[in-house]
């Protein structure tokens, strides 16, 4: 085990995982990212219902307006 990569190696992963160690935490966990993404999607599924009833609401109203819409191209 002498060898000089081995050596090299073993030392830089040793650096490595000592600085990971003692790092300060940055940026998001993911248990954060998934909270962050539920809340994203949950106000996306809010919003797509209440303009699906919305759009539902507008087209019963111009449905009752105009009686179901005009000829289906029966007779005149």
């Amino acid at each position: 085990m002498n060898h000089p990569w081995i050596v090299y190696l073993t030392a830089y992963l040793g650096v490595r995982i000592q600085r990971a160690r003692t790092a300060p935490t940055r940026g998001a966990s993911a248990v954060e990212w998934v909270i962050i993404t539920a809340i994203i999607a949950g106000v996306a599924l809010g919003l797509a219902t209440l303009i699906k009833t919305l759009v539902e609401q507008k087209q019963s109203d111009i449905t009752g307006t105009f009686g179901g819409g005009g000829d289906t191209g029966g007779n005149p």
